[in-house]
């Protein structure tokens, strides 16, 4: 993009050497990996990752897609770009400029007979219909969007003009994410957190903290901090979920519910608790997710 001082280029880099994460590498907790192994294994239906542009959506959609990779599963891939290459999978890259969107994409993936459908994203309403067609024919999309949270991807798809009782008998699971970073193992040491950071999330009465921050040195460039880490809440679309959507709930008045009946650990929740276990600062976490 041409400045008054000058162009300004942004690269957008993807580490490749790590290879492809699986789910218990993601960040998950135990409960949330076991909620999404139960439900990918679905002949039929939709799994949508939302959340901000580098938050790590196409990272853990394809952790899901190497639970599911075998030979006698056909999977087909629409990117823009195509991000891992995959052994077994077909992968297709858009060209607009040949008319290869989306939507148009997903037309034709439709006709190459796949089990397993991965969208890179959902953006519009005619790609939210096709796809929405598609997991209703027997086949298991995935794909991503960005909202805020997950119940946010519901009220977004009815917003898209897609009939509540479709959203409702379509999704499987929706989960939102986020990236933080992580303490750097070779300087991490205790520390204890202001008290209003404390109050603010709650943890001003936290048993068993361990809570740790790095102090800086030559593995972490002085940062304190070594790697990343996901935080997440999934939502499983269950009777509960389903009766809502007919109803056409609010976002927050889903996301309300499913806590109440214990159903949902928000992003808040999984970043606190990756605060008190020392994976992350309650600062760091702070900057992903509202307090």
């Amino acid at each position: 993009m041409p400045t008054i001082y000058g162009e300004n280029v942004v690269f957008r880099l993807l580490d490749m050497s790590g290879g492809i994460y699986t789910l218990d590498r993601l960040g998950m907790v135990r409960a949330d990996v076991e909620k999404i192994a139960t439900m990918i294994r679905k002949p039929y239906g939709m799994i949508l990752s939302t959340g901000p542009t580098g938050s790590g959506k196409s990272t853990s959609l394809y952790a899901i897609l190497n639970e599911l990779n075998r030979p006698d599963i056909h999977i087909i891939t629409l990117e823009d770009p195509v991000e891992y290459r995959v052994d077994n999978i077909r992968q297709v890259q858009l060209n607009r400029k040949a008319g290869m969107t989306f939507a148009s994409g997903l037309r034709s993936i439709l006709r190459q007979d796949p089990e397993v459908i991965m969208v890179g994203e959902i953006r519009d309403q005619e790609t939210a219909a096709i796809a929405v067609q598609a997991a209703q024919t027997g086949h298991r999309v995935l794909s991503t969007l960005h909202t805020n949270d997950a119940a946010g991807a519901i009220t977004r798809f009815i917003d898209m003009g897609i009939e509540p009782f479709l959203v409702s008998s379509v999704l499987l699971v929706l989960f939102a994410q986020r990236l933080v970073r992580t303490n750097c193992s070779y300087c991490a040491e205790p520390y204890m957190p202001p008290e209003k950071a404390l109050a603010a999330w709650g943890l001003d009465k936290a048993e068993d903290a361990d809570f740790r921050r790095g102090r800086g040195c030559y593995q972490c460039l002085n940062t304190g901090y070594k790697g990343r880490t996901g935080l997440f809440e999934v939502l499983v679309n269950d009777e509960m979920i389903q009766d809502m959507i007919l109803k056409k709930k609010s976002a927050q008045e889903i996301t309300r519910e499913a806590v109440a009946a214990g159903k949902l650990r928000t992003l808040r929740d999984d970043a606190a608790g990756k605060a008190l276990k020392g994976i992350t600062t309650l600062e760091e976490a702070a900057s992903a997710v509202i307090v």
